[in-house]
């Protein structure tokens, strides 16, 4: 039969054929194999905890890149913020003028339109010169005023009566019912019926004295003509164009008549009447008309050439501030982009706590694993001794006096029977060799390894 040739196998039985208790080997085989799984993972450790060196190094060096290059990018990020949020402010404020400004433009829209504006502006100018001409007629005539400067004088400040009535029509009639027409229509109407009702009646008056002048004219005249036709009946033969006393008579009389209709038209109620009438509604007029006229005019003048220039303005003043905005929004977006991705490999490096509290766990595995692996070494030693003591316990029984002599002079002399591989190779006296244990100690590794 032939034998196995592994050592074990061939320890195992050596060990049978002396009667060798296996107790002692198959603890140092169990120990020899748990001290090599022990240097294996010790080994594994060790290179677990090289690296994880490395990464805290690497981590350490590319966290602190890459925060000093975040932080750059941060710098960059509030100062093009902070330009923005300026510039952002002072376009919320243009715009909200330009919202001020177009609300008022909306609320100064007049009721009429420039062209009526227009005309009532030119009546109420008409109604001032009328009451002009009225009041100067007045003042130099009635009054007796014959200096020219000051009767004109005079006569403006009666026209400017009109300019007087204006305010207290706005500001009593006109503006309440602007305000409020809900609340102010009856007052504004019966305004404007009394007014109408009073520039009916002096038209009426003034078209009766019209009719009464117009009919002293023409008694005037129709007396001028009788006149004239007395003066053509006389002879045309006569050496002089004397009048008789009939005729002067009658001429006289018609001159007289005429007279007396000048005198009665200038007296009669309804020449009074149309002249206190008519300068009483001139102002009121031309103050209705100015009332009416000025504020549209004002309404057309804000809008046209105040708030439409100054929204013009405010116009190019935004498209100016979006054209400067638009290049510090596009770098703002790149810085922010820079620091989102710088950010995100910050994030993406592993953490400092980590890979130290790695290195912690590492250090103690490999220190609990050198621990157990100085007890294996411990025990295979032991294991080691033991199994050789009981070997050489089981030989030195059937070894004679003469071979354990020789075998003790063996030992004392350190270059007779010196083997190969370090053991004493004893032979006893009757030539029989005694097996040696065929393994040799593993290498120790100490803890510090």
């Amino acid at each position: 039969m032939e034998m196995n040739t592994n050592p074990d196998f061939r320890h195992g039985y050596t060990s049978g054929v002396e009667g060798v208790s296996r107790e002692n080997y198959e603890g140092y085989l169990s120990s020899r194999v748990n001290s090599d799984w022990l240097a294996e993972r010790i080994e594994q450790k060790q290179t677990e905890l090289t690296d994880t060196e490395r990464q805290l190094t690497d981590a350490t060096n590319a966290r602190r890149a890459t925060y000093a290059e975040l932080q750059n990018h941060a710098l960059q990020v509030e100062r093009l913020a902070k330009q923005v949020e300026s510039r952002e402010a002072d376009r919320q404020t243009l715009i909200a003028d330009r919202d001020q400004l177009r609300e008022r433009r909306a609320k100064a829209s007049p009721d009429y339109s420039l062209l009526a504006g227009i005309l009532f502006l030119i009546a109420g100018i008409s109604f001032l010169a009328g009451d002009l001409i009225i009041s100067h007629e007045i003042v130099a005539y009635a009054l007796n005023i014959r200096n020219t400067n000051e009767a004109w004088a005079f006569a403006v400040g009666l026209a400017m009566v009109s300019i007087l009535l204006k305010p207290a029509y706005d500001r009593l009639i006109e503006q309440p019912y602007q305000e409020d027409p809900v609340a102010n229509r009856s007052k504004y109407e019966r305004f404007k019926i009394t007014l109408a009702v009073f520039s009916v009646l002096t038209l009426a008056v003034l078209g009766w004295f019209r009719y009464e002048a117009y009919r002293t004219d023409q008694l005037k005249a129709a007396i001028n003509k009788s006149v004239r036709q007395l003066q053509l009946n006389t002879d045309p033969t006569a050496t002089t164009q004397a009048l008789d006393a009939v005729t002067l008579s009658k001429i006289e009389k018609q001159l007289s008549e005429s007279s007396e209709l000048n005198l009665a038209l200038v007296n009669s109620p309804w020449a009074l009447l149309s002249f206190v009438l008519s300068g009483i509604l001139f102002a009121l007029a031309g103050a209705v008309c100015l009332g009416i006229a000025l504020p549209v005019l004002s309404a057309f003048w804000f809008r046209w050439l105040q708030a439409d220039i100054k929204l013009w303005k405010l116009r190019r003043r935004l498209k100016r501030l979006d054209t400067d905005m638009e290049p510090l929004l596009t770098q703002l977006a790149e810085q922010r982009t820079q620091q989102n991705v710088l950010q995100h490999n910050l994030d993406l490096l592993p953490t400092l706590d980590e890979l130290k509290t790695q290195r912690q766990t590492t250090r103690a595995e490999l220190n609990t694993l050198m621990a157990e692996l100085k007890l294996a070494l411990a025990d295979s030693r032991i294991s080691t001794f033991n199994d050789g003591y009981n070997q050489g316990e089981a030989i030195r029984g059937s070894l004679t006096d003469d071979e354990q002599k020789q075998l003790l002079k063996g030992r004392l002399s350190p270059t007779k029977g010196v083997a190969t591989n370090g053991t004493a190779q004893e032979k006893p006296a009757n030539g029989t060799s005694h097996p040696q244990p065929p393994y040799q100690p593993i290498h120790t590794v100490s803890a510090d390894e």
